[in-house]
């Protein structure tokens, strides 16, 4: 294994700067750092749904979403390095056929639903939503710095799969989807 840290803190973003991979220091809230905390945020809850998963025994959903883990690690290596490509479009296509399997399963959506009805089918929304918090914030980068590789359209995928994944929660548990319903008209 190569680089490990020995020392957790080291001081030098106490005045609000971090260094990325590549020696440049940016603020903390440039947008590169931005994308990395909401990848990492992502990356964290992601990690509660696993756990919720592996209590549940939902194998299939874990074995397709545990590998999203090291994947958003890798994004975030290369929103840190600039010059470093781990993703690739074979990851992107292995999202595309677990969300094509599964939709399969789950027939069309009819209705809009809410994020709701168990705790690990809100979890999972709970990641989609930031899934699409994370994608937001490196395309915001992206316009002001291009990105290479396949990181938008992973992030992308990504928060698709975790949307038919709370439908797949709800279907093996049993529970029905919770339909939005319309306010009254005045």
């Amino acid at each position: 294994m190569g680089f490990r840290l020995s020392k957790i803190y080291t001081r030098t973003g106490d005045k609000g700067e971090t260094g990325l991979g590549d020696g440049r220091r940016v603020p903390k809230d440039h947008p590169r750092i931005e994308a990395i905390g909401e990848v990492d945020s992502l990356n964290s809850q992601l990690g509660v749904l696993l756990a919720g998963l592996a209590e549940q025994r939902l194998d299939e959903l874990s074995e397709v979403l545990a590998p999203c883990q090291h994947r958003l690690f890798d994004l975030g290596g290369e929103l840190a390095m600039p010059a470093y490509q781990a993703l690739n479009n074979a990851e992107v296509e292995r999202l595309e056929t677990a969300i094509d399997r599964w939709n399969e399963e789950l027939g069309p959506l009819e209705n809009f639903i809410l994020p709701s009805g168990s705790l690990l089918i809100a979890q999972a929304h709970v990641c989609r939503s930031l899934a699409r918090s994370a994608e937001r914030r490196c395309q915001q980068l992206n316009s002001v710095e291009p990105l290479a590789g396949v990181g938008l359209a992973y992030i992308n995928r990504l928060s698709d799969l975790l949307f038919v994944a709370a439908r797949l929660i709800a279907r093996r548990q049993g529970v029905a989807e919770v339909l939005w319903q319309a306010a009254a008209k005045p």
